[in-house]
């Protein structure tokens, strides 16, 4: 039977001197100790990536710490899902440093798999496979075996609420028990740090909440960093921090709540007959920074509601609705691209697919 082709297979021998056990502690005896080392779990030095002329990743650089949940939040075409590519060794690094727990993912490759779980945005479990045949595939591609393999797939099934699951075809599960079932296989040779890519595609709102409590609890009592790619704004408000991406580069990087207070005020949205000419007045006479976006004139500024009473005075017969609100994450992303966030469907390249030859 065919396995998923998205298994990430080591170039190491079977047996291998490190013992991850001590990242995810399954007993829950105590933290784990790596958690006290200063070494970043993550480190990104100048990376980039270019696929022919374009550049996928652009010359970015950031640090993530042990037990952090950090989210690469960015639309389609952002460099995400080649970010994803390059720190779970799929595609080799062409320029840049990249480290995991102090491991080179250029040079050290096994090493960083060892401490690696990966969940796929694809699904990479065989449909014609139980879960439990699923996960005793991709154990022995680890090394592991016997009692050892069995404890450990008992342990995971449990604390994934998938036991009574565990002899079920994959193809039988809903989406958001293939889901588990994904993160199950992630799991289980203890990485230090888990990478995800766009994991909620196919859940609907129950499952999403479920899979972030999940995260959050592999977190705070296994002590695991956490790092995911996504495109959903509320999803990313979840995180310890988020990297927001564009057009491959790092343009900001913080708390959800330090971003937001970053905007330094309400939103104000303006709709109206012609709105570049009211954005040419508001600036004119108010001093404002009014631009117009998507047929909608907006501007940011410290006390929104008095900054009400200032537009409908002066330009009340011209103004056809308007809305305040507090900043979201679209907002620190409008500021600082000038874009909205989903304007850009672009997707980014894959390597494996090859290019259509035309006849001349």
């Amino acid at each position: 039977m065919a396995l998923g082709v998205r298994t990430l297979l080591l170039s190491t021998p079977r047996t291998t001197g490190f013992s991850a056990r001590r990242a995810f502690n399954f007993d829950g005896l105590k933290s784990p100790s790596y958690i006290l080392s200063t070494t970043p779990a993550l480190s990104l030095s100048h990376l980039t990536h270019r696929y022919g002329e374009r550049v996928a990743v652009d010359d970015l650089s950031l640090e993530v710490a042990p037990r952090e949940v950090f989210v690469l939040l960015g639309p389609n075409g952002s460099g995400k899902t080649s970010l994803f590519r390059l720190l779970s060794t799929l595609i080799p690094i062409q320029s840049g440093e990249a480290s995991l727990f102090g491991f080179d993912i250029r040079t050290q490759a096994a090493e960083v798999r060892q401490r690696l779980g990966v969940v796929f945005q694809a699904p990479s479990l065989d449909k014609k496979l139980t879960v439990a045949e699923n996960l005793r595939h991709h154990g022995r591609l680890y090394g592991l075996g016997g009692s050892e393999l069995a404890r450990r797939m008992e342990q995971i099934l449990g604390r994934l609420k998938l036991t009574d699951r565990a002899n079920d075809r994959v193809e039988t599960l809903s989406g958001g028990l293939r889901r588990r079932a994904e993160l199950a296989k992630g799991l289980l040779h203890d990485p230090q740090l888990l990478l995800l890519d766009e994991p909620s595609t196919g859940l609907d709102p129950a499952a999403r909440i479920d899979l972030w409590r999940y995260l959050l609890q592999l977190r705070d009592e296994q002590g695991m960093t956490i790092v995911a790619t996504t495109h959903l704004l509320d999803e990313a408000e979840r995180a310890d921090r988020i990297g927001i991406m564009h057009a491959g580069k790092l343009v900001a990087l913080d708390t959800p709540a330090a971003l937001q207070a970053s905007i330094g005020g309400d939103t104000i949205l303006i709709r109206t007959a012609d709105p570049a000419a009211l954005a040419v007045a508001i600036n004119d006479k108010l001093s404002a920074d009014a631009r117009v976006m998507d047929s909608v004139v907006r501007l940011e500024q410290p006390a929104g509601a008095e900054w009400l009473a200032k537009l409908l005075a002066s330009f009340g017969p011209q103004i056809q609705s308007v809305t305040l609100g507090k900043p979201t994450l679209e907002d620190v992303f409008i500021a600082r691209t000038g874009h909205r966030f989903f304007d850009e469907p672009t997707e980014e390249p894959d390597p494996k697919k090859k290019k259509k030859r035309t006849r001349q």
